[in-house]
């Protein structure tokens, strides 16, 4: 199945790959050894390196390049003028063709979004219990599911990727399943996929937990470490999945393969085929990567979840081994450092929601400040940081760090109830703020 990859126009960027007389900008991807690095596309202090020009010696400083930087400026030779003008190249020819903006507002979207994701989760809901009670399962219905998240996340992306953001511990799996569903119909339509190939992603990320109903309460929901025999028995889930699929001939091989495979690792050390890449498909690889990053993001009955930021660089470090090279760096392209409904601490230690994000400045995004400098809920107020906007004191706006979900003062999923429903009223900002 070719995948044709469309990075997102930064047509910004366009004019800055030109070199200038001594240095040059090109993709951190394409960094490599013996290139002369003296600018970063983001503070040197937030990237680990040891000086603010320096010689690409080895791998590792490739990786740290790549894992957090977008963009890198090197001094000008013949070699890296050839690179700067093959990413030209290659951003004219996609800057044209990518369609991944959003084609309604967010507003007008988000009450259609609350819908359909409230359908996909009612229908999960049912069909995991199905699955615990040895009942016949309604796969067929899944289509209809998947088919209306496809036209939500046509219509404007950043009203699922904002609904995806809400998590219950309590409920994990049964979330997980439509997260990952709604996820990789994203991923697919980002790199883009067939309408029937969204389809099938979609089904294939929304039921490839399906087994785990199948696995004992006590072992799915265990607050700490599973034994080695626990861990045995948890990892039939993958075989359980593919069981019930294949009693459903309507369910295409792609998505019961993917319920198999989604634990094995191109390197051949998964489970439960220990297969190696060339037996595992693409539909596999995309729900592998999207199934990671949901599960480190998401609070676990025995651990918390992680920042995206975090998860992402997990994520890229095990490309080529666990995950496939080329969809971990599209995926990363999709989901940006700072994805909408995420939220952000600023500089000045208020903490914002991200509302969403340019595909061609994804470092800084349109955010609404939610919570003040003392931890209160605020009167709100939205910034966009691609303006460069200034603070009271006349400094600009910057990103200290990205948050995981979940802070004290701050509820996502009233903040979005609130987003569809304006007439609902705001929780009540503190009146007298205490220092911390």
């Amino acid at each position: 199945m070719p995948l044709f990859f469309r990075k997102p126009p930064n047509r910004k960027r366009l004019s800055k790959v030109v070199a200038t007389q001594r240095q040059v900008d090109i993709p951190a991807s394409r960094a490599r050894i013996g290139m002369h690095v003296v600018g970063l596309d983001r503070p040197w202090e937030q990237v680990p390196v040891l000086f603010q020009s320096f010689v690409i010696h080895n791998p590792e400083q490739v990786e740290i390049l790549r894992t957090h930087c977008q963009w890198i400026t090197v001094e000008r030779t013949a070699w890296t003028e050839q690179v700067a003008r093959e990413a030209l190249a290659h951003l004219k020819a996609t800057a044209a063709g990518s369609d991944f903006e959003a084609k309604r507002p967010l507003a007008e979207e988000l009450p259609h979004a609350i819908r359909r994701y409230r359908d996909a989760q009612t229908y999960i809901d049912d069909l995991l219990d199905r699955v615990a009670d040895g009942r016949e399962l309604p796969l067929e219905q899944a289509r209809t599911i998947v088919r209306n998240c496809i036209n939500s996340i046509s219509s404007n992306p950043n009203a699922m990727f904002w609904l995806t953001r809400i998590r219950h511990r309590d409920a994990y799996t049964a979330e997980h399943c439509v997260r990952v569903g709604i996820l990789s119909i994203t991923f697919g339509r980002f790199i883009g996929l067939s309408e029937q190939q969204l389809e099938t992603v979609g089904l294939s990320g929304m039921l490839h937990d399906v087994g785990k109903m199948r696995v004992p309460p006590e072992i799915l929901n265990k607050p700490g470490a599973l034994s080695p025999e626990e861990w045995q028995v948890m990892r039939r889930h993958a075989e359980y999945g593919f069981k019930l699929l294949t009693s459903d001939h309507q369910v295409e091989p792609d998505v019961q393969q993917a319920a198999l495979s989604h634990h094995e690792r191109l390197d051949g050390k998964g489970y439960p085929q220990a297969l190696s890449a060339p037996a595992i498909s693409q539909f596999t690889r995309m729900v592998s990567i999207v199934d990671a990053y949901d599960a480190m993001t998401s609070d676990r009955t025995y651990r918390k979840g992680i920042p995206t930021s975090e998860a992402l660089r997990i994520i890229y470090k095990n490309r080529g081994g666990q995950f496939d090279d080329l969809l971990v760096e599209a995926f990363i392209r999709m989901i940006g450092i700072y994805p909408p409904g995420s939220l952000v601490e600023l500089h000045t230690g208020e903490i914002a929601v991200v509302l969403a994000t340019s595909p061609r400045n994804k470092l800084h995004p349109l955010v609404e400040v939610v919570v003040d400098r003392h931890g209160h809920p605020c009167r709100s107020r939205v910034l966009n940081l691609g303006e460069s906007p200034d603070d009271d004191e006349g400094v600009t706006y910057t990103i200290r760090r990205a948050l995981p979900d979940g802070v004290a003062g701050f509820s996502l999923a009233e903040h979005i109830r609130h987003q569809s429903d304006p007439a609902r009223p705001r929780p009540r900002p503190a009146t007298k703020p205490e220092p911390r």
